[in-house]
């Protein structure tokens, strides 16, 4: 009886211990957002909602809109994902299901490695290596093939969104790729088993393993955007930190990672600083949206496919 009842009192303080450690991250959650918000009170009465939606960026007449930066955010991020998530579910194949076991070891290793490379060592690399390369071949033999285009129009700066885009769809290559390894590793072989007996190719075995793994191939880019949208230093000395907005990915632009990089340390007004602050909390936002609606999609294609199996 009496261990009974300690047994019972030991479960019933686990239980409120791990349900006030869940709290505790929502508490901190609630803390951070009431912190941004009272230091940015002063840009929120000023400007209200026309802060999002202004283009000017004045410190000197104190006139603030955080639109370039909430655009080149935006647009960055988008240029990564569509670089990288088709080279990462690639690499994730190749490994997963065609590479020999000799060979897949070493460049998992090596896909992997790059996901613990500093932020800053890429920067640095892409300053001085991959914008020259830009600047003297990539854009001008986009702007010659496809300068039809109003994204590849313009001069070749070498720096801006366009590099931006590249170093991020680096960046998040190796997350996205091992997550996704994995994923089509845990696929059932029977999956895979029943389509080749049932006549189908390689290829078409792989697609099956690709649908079951949908989900978690969604979850590998949801974890890739995560970091693509507060990535600062990388993306900060090859986006050109320009505040305007520009339909060509090869004009500089500005993220608003990089201007609170950049520009916090000249905040030498209260209002500048406010401003500043507000548009911290403009990218928390941003990113809780962002993921909130990754996860509802991964929760509808999960739902999708137990429906489907059962």
């Amino acid at each position: 009886m009496t261990s009974t009842t300690q047994t019972n009192y030991g479960d019933t303080i686990f239980r409120n211990l791990t349900r006030a450690f869940a709290f505790l991250i929502l508490l901190l959650i609630v803390f951070m957002v009431y912190e941004m918000y009272r230091t940015s009170a002063s840009s929120i009465e000023k400007f209200g909602w026309s802060f999002l939606t202004r283009s000017v960026w004045d410190p000197v007449q104190e006139e603030y809109g955080a639109l370039p930066f909430i655009y080149g955010t935006l647009v960055s991020s988008a240029v990564a994902l569509v670089i990288a998530v088709p080279l990462s579910v690639g690499v994730a194949i190749f490994l997963s299901e065609l590479a020999p076991a000799w060979l897949e070891r070493p460049v998992s290793f090596f896909v992997e490695l790059l996901a613990g490379i500093p932020s800053i060592v890429y920067g640095v690399w892409g300053f001085f290596v991959m914008v020259p390369w830009m600047r003297t071949t990539v854009e001008p033999l986009l702007s010659d093939h496809l300068g039809f285009i109003p994204l590849f129009r313009g001069a070749p700066y070498g720096v801006g969104m366009l590099s931006a885009g590249v170093i991020l769809s680096i960046m998040i290559l190796p997350i996205i790729a091992s997550i996704s390894r994995d994923v089509l590793k845990a696929v059932p072989r029977v999956q895979k088993e029943a389509a080749l007996a049932l006549g189908g190719t390689r290829w078409e075995a792989t697609r099956i393993g690709l649908s079951y793994a949908r989900s978690g191939i969604m979850g590998a880019t949801i974890l890739g955007l995560g970091r693509v949208l507060g990535e600062t230093m990388a993306v900060t000395m090859v986006i050109g930190n320009r505040p305007a907005i520009s339909a060509s990915l090869f004009d500089p632009a500005y993220t608003m990672a990089s201007v609170l990089a950049n520009e916090f340390t000249e905040a030498t007004t209260d209002m500048y600083l406010s401003a500043l602050v507000e548009i911290a909390l403009v990218l928390f936002v941003i990113t809780i949206i962002v993921n909130s609606f990754a996860r509802l999609l991964v929760w509808s294609v999960t739902r999708k496919n137990q429906a489907g199996r059962v």
